[in-house]
């Protein structure tokens, strides 16, 4: 299992906007990826609603995680997404 820690960039967490850019950027990522906080039960990283029900505040840490094929650029991506509370999916990490 491919895992990634990141603290999360965006100042207000993962909520509204910042939810919405990365399940657009997870459901992009072409493999399946879960996301937990650090000490949480992961949930599935393309569900919108799912994502908000985590709750993650800016700084809080977030882990992401896949099992599949190719699931270590995806996870790269998603990571640098998520630290640097960029606005989409970077092409290259």
């Amino acid at each position: 299992m491919a895992e990634r820690r990141v603290n999360v960039g965006w100042a207000e967490g993962l909520h509204a906007r910042p939810a919405s850019i990365f399940v657009r950027a997870a459901t992009a990522a072409g493999v399946p990826v879960t996301i937990s906080k650090a000490d949480g039960n992961p949930v599935n990283a393309a569900s919108m609603l799912a994502v908000l029900g985590l709750g993650a505040k800016g700084g809080e840490e977030i882990v992401l995680a896949s099992d599949a094929e190719g699931a270590d650029a995806a996870l790269d991506r998603l990571a640098k997404l998520v630290a640097e509370g960029l606005e989409e999916l970077p092409e290259t990490v």
